[in-house]
């Protein structure tokens, strides 16, 4: 679906499934999440914010290990660790 071999990335779909392979780039294993696509990495017209979706998360009791600046709008991330010490990554483009 995208990426660049030569680069140690990859994107791959199978129906709705989609991996992403990035060799080096990050420490530990990530999920990554992006609010506003779909599954063909096209914009979606409705969705929440990662603000939002930050701000719901710590009402909740999760802790974030990097947080978005609540002052903004637009491109942000937040990342968390799930209990198997996953990343979890929101990354929001627009």
């Amino acid at each position: 679906m995208g990426g660049d071999i030569n680069q140690k990335w990859l994107i791959m779909k199978n129906g709705n499934a989609i991996i992403g392979l990035f060799e080096g780039m990050f420490d530990n294993n990530i999920i990554t999440f992006n609010p506003d696509w779909d599954e063909n990495a096209q914009y979606v017209e409705e969705f929440d914010d990662v603000r939002f979706i930050q701000e719901h998360l710590k009402k909740s009791g999760i802790v974030l290990t990097s947080e978005a600046d609540t002052n903004t709008t637009g491109p942000a991330h937040i990342a968390l660790t799930d209990p198997d010490g996953n990343d979890i990554l929101i990354d929001q483009h627009r």
